[in-house]
């Protein structure tokens, strides 16, 4: 476990590396956190995915600035508003790239995950970044209020251009994603003809996942996504 970089556009890009035990090459992974950004709880769940076989880089998406100061919900729309999707989706593609030329993973087999906003950026980087071989989206967010140079195009508007195989797990209670949205991006999915597969949990919200919020953790729910998550990325990835 280590801290990773790479360049891009004359920035340098960390994340925190977590490698499976013995010898590789690994399937990859690109573990995209919530809008707080890259915090022991990510650090926590890329050892879990090394642990399940993957190299998993937890990529930090505020390498240029530094984490937000975000003290309410007011705060964090508004950053994630102005966060600028081009730059956040280049940054994806760098961290595949990384991963690709690296000797213990397997360029081909790599996938990308992601919780909350970065659940969103998982599903928009599997329609946008070339070298994906799996999308797993922890309650990303689909649609946006309204275009801006910096969100030019909302998650489920890029969904017809889906290039891998993408699993979806939603909260049926999720105040900030309604099951309309979830409905809408299924059937966009269907009449695409893509290979998806999407799982909505009844009683859970949103961030149903994050152990280490007790307002929004839905054990239950947690304990049967994550095996459903690992089954998908060992069919996908190997």
């Amino acid at each position: 476990m280590s801290e990773l970089t790479f360049q891009r556009d004359a920035a340098t890009i960390r994340g925190y590396a977590a490698s499976p035990t013995g010898k590789g090459p690994f399937p990859g992974l690109v573990l995209i956190p919530d809008v707080r950004g890259l915090s022991d709880h990510y650090r926590d769940i890329a050892r879990r995915f090394a642990s399940a076989g993957f190299f998993t880089f937890a990529i930090d998406l505020y390498s240029r600035e530094g984490a937000p100061s975000l003290p309410d919900m007011e705060a964090v729309f508004r950053w994630m508003r102005a966060l600028p999707d081009p730059r956040v989706l280049g940054d994806l593609d760098g961290a595949v790239r990384c991963l690709a030329a690296r000797a213990d993973v397997r360029a081909a087999h790599i996938g990308i995950t992601g919780f909350c906003m970065g659940g969103q950026y998982a599903l928009m980087a599997a329609c946008a970044v070339e070298g994906l071989a799996a999308c797993v989206s922890w309650y990303g967010m689909l649609r946006y209020a309204e275009k801006t140079a910096a969100k030019p195009v909302s998650p489920l508007e890029l969904a017809p251009q889906l290039r891998c195989p993408y699993l979806g797990l939603f909260g049926a209670e999720d105040a900030i994603i309604p099951v309309a949205d979830v409905a809408e991006l299924r059937a966009t999915l269907d009449r695409t003809h893509k290979t998806y597969d999407i799982h909505v949990y009844p009683g859970a919200g949103h961030a149903f996942f994050n152990d280490t919020r007790p307002d929004a953790y839905r054990p239950d729910a947690a304990a049967d996504a994550w095996p459903r998550a690992l089954q998908f990325l060992h069919q996908q990835l190997g």
